[in-house]
């Protein structure tokens, strides 16, 4: 079978300069690595993902929470509309064979309790640091370089990097 992996990029729908400079930079790593980007569609964290994404020539795909594709960002390809609400992050989990998390609230937190779940491949930039009871908390990786993180996935995915 001969298919583009998918990565997911999961965090906040409001995000600073600094998070959104950092997200756009995964973005544009994943589709310079040849993956195809899917996110939850909408803005701060997941704009700038797939605006980094599009910005190389890459493909994005938002699973949105609502009904409507006016609800996605500029940059969404294929809008996946689910009436789902929040309960859309599993799907954008379930999709990926990888995860990058950049920053992110609540929201995040669930799709990274997702992802570990699954035994998703999941990597970290300026996200949730999680402490088990047992004081174990080395659960993924963090990365300070959205290219360090990006070659971290696809290096576990066992996909080439073509940039």
């Amino acid at each position: 079978m001969n298919r583009k992996l998918m990565v997911g990029v999961i965090g906040s729908s409001v995000a600073d300069r600094e998070l959104e400079g950092i997200a756009r930079e995964v973005g544009r790593e994943i589709a310079l690595a040849g993956g195809v980007l899917i996110c939850g569609g909408l803005a701060g964290v997941m704009e700038a993902a797939c605006r980094g994404a599009k910005e190389a020539g890459g493909t994005t795909i938002g699973v949105l929470p609502g009904l409507s594709q006016a609800d996605a960002n500029p940059f969404v390809d294929f809008p996946i509309l689910t009436g789902l609400g929040e309960a859309r992050n599993v799907i954008v989990v379930s999709s990926a064979e990888a995860v990058i998390a950049c920053g992110g609230g609540p929201g995040t937190l669930s799709e990274i309790a997702f992802a570990l779940r699954q035994g998703k491949i999941l990597a970290g930039i300026q996200t949730w640091k999680i402490t088990d009871r047992a004081g174990y908390s080395e659960f993924f990786p963090q990365f300070e370089q959205p290219k360090l993180a990006v070659e971290y996935v696809f290096k576990k995915i066992g996909g080439e990097m073509n940039g």
